[in-house]
């Protein structure tokens, strides 16, 4: 008696992370933040809620911040993903990521890559006019459960500030 394989739902999706071309074989509705972390190997990226509640595993698409645990790998095909292992290659990520360590903005530092990438994507193209803009973003995207909100707004100042500074 021949056996009949089991049908499989997995495809191949084609993206690119970190300036590099990747193809995924796996089903489409993969959560982004598994092929990231277990194909790619990209820890940077944190599980959390699974939710999409905390923003630990916030990533960029195209420049724009998506929390990585309910974006399927489907809506990365053919677009450019960046995580924090991303930045490592960018001068003003690397400026931003500076400014968090000189602030002291993490505690026990889980939140703190997905509330780097939040902010990395709000002041790429300008940054924004005022604070209440910064903390809707945060508020509404990321968790910080250590309570260092204060240090982090702060560093988002310093960086908002520093950027602004560059261009006058």
């Amino acid at each position: 008696m021949m056996s009949n394989p089991i049908p499989s739902n997995d495809t191949t999706i084609a993206f690119t992370v970190n300036d590099r071309d990747v193809e995924i074989h796996a089903p489409e509705d993969t959560p982004l933040l598994m092929a990231l972390r277990h194909d790619l190997e990209l820890k940077g990226t944190r599980i959390g809620c699974g939710e999409g509640n905390c923003g630990a595993c916030t990533v960029l698409i195209d420049g724009m911040a998506v929390q990585s645990c309910t974006t399927p790998l489907w809506a990365a095909k053919n677009h450019r993903v960046q995580t924090i292992e991303g930045l490592a290659n960018d001068r003003a990520a690397q400026q931003l990521q500076s400014i968090f360590l000189a602030e002291q903005a993490a505690q026990c530092g889980y939140c703190i890559n997905g509330i780097i990438m939040t902010v990395a994507a709000m002041l790429a193209p300008d940054p924004p006019a005022d604070r209440d803009q910064i903390v809707a973003a945060l508020d509404e995207r990321h968790l910080c459960r250590c309570g260092s909100q204060v240090r982090i707004l702060r560093a988002v100042d310093r960086a908002i500030a520093e950027r602004k500074g560059r261009r006058t």
